[in-house]
């Protein structure tokens, strides 16, 4: 077994040592806020008592052709993102972590995974940074790819800690830390709906109303008109939804579900698609009203069902904004990472999931969107510029009055990036980029030509021009 100390928090708070692999896997849900289940995570260590950096977390490759090239860019992007943030690191731990399909054989799936491992391991090797530890996680048990002894790392593994009585644990009990169940779960609760019914009548609803409302957005002299009627029916569904007490979180969006006819989540959800009009939404992020809007955003989000699935980026953009804005990181980073799943371009994703990764504080956004006048409306301007050349991460900037997220140089490896055809992701779907917060992020947009898919009308590629030029003809998708 390696014997190493990892210590959590800075310098200056109270700090939590971890001995040996057994320590370190029942700490991972609390460092990432969630259990990664079929996740690679690595995390950046710093100093000689290892002090956790940047960590960034990525949805295990299937395909085993995809795990060298995938390896060099999770090494290169964790150690340059580190560099950026808190210097060089002194090493890396990595978890592979991915249950079993019968729960039974989590010795075959450390196996079946140990090439991955020893690619990252050698990544990592060639870029001078020592992995000090490599845990695979399965059906409940661990196995260390660097320990060689029998006696303390068998072949059958050893078992996770039972919940609750570790130290870390106990210290994450004392901070008030909460580990909010698996990736999967989390997702779950923003992802479209699956029942055949329910999915089939939003769709429906959502064709009956994309021909009068896009039509209207493209046109100059109208769009105003439609973003005044979007703000106004999004807030009377905020102050429906809170009027309604939450119930439990297993029970909680079923029953917003209720209180949202179809024909008004198809209105809302078309509306947003205009950028200027969800700046203004993304002013309810504080608050009663925070909380509700985040429910309100959660619902739509799960109402972008079948060819409209591309438009949950706006409402899954706005319940990754409020959670990051009231607190909750890895609730932000799921929802912006499934934006960027839902349209990788989606630039007003791509910032924010980049600057919650940066540790920047989401109150200079937040006085951005107040605006002056302090009309919790909306502002009349709070946008995302971007170069002339494309929506991208390393390009672009949030500005607003009092804000500025500084631009990143594009990374040397980038067209070999785009060429492997994956990309590293946290929380769900968005590419890396190293932090001393959580996961990671962003991954630079491209322009899309609008093509039309099965059963979706017309106009749905009008309103995905819509949401690729945006309100000012600019050639990005906001």
């Amino acid at each position: 077994m390696n014997k190493h100390h990892e210590s959590t928090g800075p310098a200056d708070s109270q700090q939590i040592t971890l001995r040996g692999p057994a320590e370190l896997a029942d700490a991972l849900p609390y460092l990432m806020g969630f259990h990664p289940d079929d996740s690679v995570v690595m995390v950046a260590l710093h100093g000689g008592r290892g002090r956790f950096g940047g960590r960034l977390r990525l949805g295990i490759p299937r395909a085993p052709g995809e795990w060298g090239p995938v390896a060099d860019q999770l090494a290169e992007s964790l150690i340059s993102g580190s560099e950026r943030r808190e210097g060089r690191p002194d090493g890396i731990v990595i978890f592979l972590c991915q249950d079993s399909p019968d729960g039974e054989s989590g010795r075959l799936t450390m196996e079946r995974l140990r090439p991955f491992a020893q690619s990252l391991r050698t990544a990592c090797g060639a870029l001078d940074v020592p992995v000090l530890e490599a845990l695979c996680i399965s059906d409940g048990r661990y196995w260390s790819y660097c320990c060689p002894d029998g006696r303390c790392c068998p072949d059958q593994g050893n078992p996770l800690a039972m919940p609750g009585t570790t130290v870390m644990a106990a210290a994450a009990a004392y901070a008030g830390i909460q580990v909010r169940g698996t990736l999967r779960d989390m997702e779950a609760r923003l992802a479209p709906w699956q029942t055949p019914d329910a999915a089939s009548e939003q769709q429906q609803a959502l064709d009956r109303a994309l021909p009068s409302l896009v039509p209207r957005i493209l046109d100059e002299r109208a769009k105003a008109e439609v973003a005044k009627e979007t703000l106004a029916l999004a807030r009377t569904l905020i102050g429906r939804l809170g009027r309604t007490r939450p119930a439990p979180e297993a029970v909680s969006d079923f029953g917003d579900d209720q209180l949202i006819s179809d024909d008004e989540a198809a209105a809302v959800i078309l509306g947003l698609q205009d950028r200027e009009t969800r700046d203004k939404a993304a002013a309810w992020m504080e608050g009663p009203d925070g909380l509700s809007a985040l429910r309100l955003w959660r619902t739509l989000a799960r109402r972008c069902v079948g060819p409209y699935d591309e438009h949950a980026a706006a409402p899954l953009t706005l319940a990754g904004w409020v959670s990051w804005s009231t607190g909750d990181e890895p609730g932000a980073r799921v929802a912006l990472a499934m934006a960027l799943r839902a349209d990788p371009a989606y630039t007003f994703a791509q910032l924010l999931h980049r600057a919650c990764n940066e540790g920047l504080d989401p109150e200079m956004l937040r006085r951005c969107l107040r605006g002056d006048d302090g009309d919790d409306g909306g502002p009349d301007e709070a946008t995302t510029d971007t170069e002339e050349g494309g929506p991208s991460a390393e390009a672009g900037a949030i500005r607003g009055p009092g804000l500025h997220v500084r631009r990143v140089r594009p990374s040397a490896n980038r067209e070999r990036r785009r060429g492997n055809g994956r990309r590293a992701t946290d929380a769900a779907g968005a590419t890396p980029t190293p932090t001393t917060g959580r996961p990671a992020t962003t991954r630079p947009g491209t322009a899309r030509t609008a093509v039309a898919r099965p059963g979706l009308p017309t106009a749905g590629r009008r309103m995905r021009d819509v949401r690729r030029y945006g309100r000012r003809g600019t050639g990005t998708r906001r």
